[in-house]
């Protein structure tokens, strides 16, 4: 006899150990499909946007893309005479960033973060697939001089470069896969915005950093009172990225700061919340300008032939990049989830197997955006340490995508079945037939 388990699992009497992935809700899976998407398009314009850097950067006129990457433009009163990729990385990226702390706040107030047993999974995941790289860089990179400070670099995880991947290579990927991977993805933000914050601030300025709250606390009273006037909200977003700019402390914060302040609860009255409000508008902003904008920005870099390009990854700094995101990121990912089934006595989920898992790992290593960022924070946007940093980067994520490839597509059959499955609607209603199970 099957029955429905309280997070819309299919089990049967023979196997009623608890599953480490789960569906969730249809509207949940549906707001999950949405997002991926939208960012898995996004992902295929990051590619593109790379690709283009990468073949402008070593073509005859390479010389043209750094000018236009170095011009500087900007008031210099207000500290702002910044270079067009510093533009990019401080100003394009806190768009990102203000959409990933809309995310993130949606998550932990009404999404699967709220309840701690659902969240266990992917926070542990994100924990591990951190922590592991950082050490593996640090074994890698170890007697190196200056090294140390790019101990982050491997990190990071792109969803968008990720989702582009799995709609290549995973399209009938199972609601549970996807669900886990945008939610450890909306982890592993928080992590990388909380190292950028404390670690990559090299000096701190307390009278902007006064300013920035005092502006950031009315942009958080008014989106509290659901004020949606875009001529009020948007200058004092402004005025606040500006202001956290001038302070020391990266300028991305402020947007994840701007992010955290916009209620997720609807108020009164029909209609979508703020939160949900200013994500729909703002994500194919992020995803379709900002992260292309600043990956053909920053992904530029001269790899000069083979010769070049070998010297560049025998850079104790590059290999330690390519390790941490190619091995370090996985086994992360990997050991922690493994413990949290081990103690929790769980098994994947239906239909899954710890293969799925691991390919799923393999695509938490790439590292693309927020890894481009950190390497320029760690070693200096025009250095050479920063440019075996991109390359190593390169190398990492696409190893990481082809690794992820070959796992995934032998257990496609298997993913189309389940998929088939969750999507299967025989009375037509628009609900897929699974998610209602527990009301027949």
């Amino acid at each position: 006899m099957d029955f429905a388990d309280p997070g819309g699992d299919l089990v049967t009497d023979t196997d009623r150990r608890p599953a480490l992935l789960r569906r969730g809700s249809w509207p949940e899976t549906a707001r999950v499909g949405d997002v991926l998407r939208q960012e898995t398009v996004g992902g295929a314009l990051l590619l593109a946007a790379a690709v283009a850097a990468l073949v402008w950067a070593n073509s005859p006129w390479a010389d043209a893309y750094f000018r236009v990457r170095d011009a500087q433009v900007g008031p210099s009163s207000l500290h702002l005479h910044l270079p067009l990729g510093g533009w990019a990385a401080d100003g394009l990226l806190a768009v990102f960033f203000f959409v990933a702390g809309l995310e993130l706040k949606r998550e932990f107030v009404a999404g699967d973060l709220r309840d701690p047993r659902r969240a266990a999974v992917p926070v542990a995941a994100a924990v591990g697939g951190v922590v592991t790289p950082a050490v593996l860089y640090a074994l890698v990179t170890l007697g190196t001089p200056g090294a140390a400070r790019g101990w982050a670099i491997p990190t990071a995880t792109d969803i968008a470069f990720a989702l582009a991947a799995l709609a290549v290579i995973g399209r009938f990927l199972p609601a549970a896969l996807r669900t886990f991977l945008l939610t450890l993805a909306v982890v592993d933000d928080l992590i990388a915005i909380v190292i950028i914050a404390v670690f990559y601030t090299a000096h701190l300025s307390p009278l902007p950093l006064l300013g920035a709250l005092a502006s950031l606390a009315v942009f958080a009273v008014l989106v509290q009172r659901r004020v949606r006037a875009w001529w009020l909200l948007l200058p004092l977003a402004v005025l606040t990225w500006a202001l956290v700019h001038a302070s020391g402390v990266h300028a991305t914060v402020a947007g994840v700061l701007l992010g955290f302040a916009v209620p997720v609860v609807r108020g009164r009255g029909d209609g979508p919340g703020l939160a949900e409000h200013f994500e729909h508008r703002f994500r194919p902003l992020s995803a379709g300008v900002a992260v292309p904008l600043f990956a053909f920005a920053s992904a530029g870099v001269a790899v000069g032939g083979a010769a070049g390009l070998g010297d560049a990854l025998a850079d104790p700094v590059a290999l330690g990049v390519v390790a941490g995101l190619v091995v370090g990121k996985p086994a992360g990912i990997m050991a922690a989830t493994w413990l949290v089934g081990r103690f929790t006595r769980a098994e994947p989920g239906e239909g899954l197997a710890w293969i799925d898992l691991f390919g799923l790992a393999l695509l938490g290593g790439i590292g693309f955006t927020v890894s481009l960022l950190l390497g320029e924070l760690a070693f200096g946007g025009a250095s050479a340490a920063d440019g075996h940093v991109k390359i190593a980067v390169l190398t990492g994520s696409l190893t990481a995508t082809a690794l992820a490839a070959v796992v995934l597509r032998a257990r496609n059959r298997v993913h189309r079945r389940v998929h088939e499955a969750e999507t299967r609607d025989l009375d037509h209603d628009g609900v897929p037939d699974v998610y209602q199970v527990e009301d027949r």
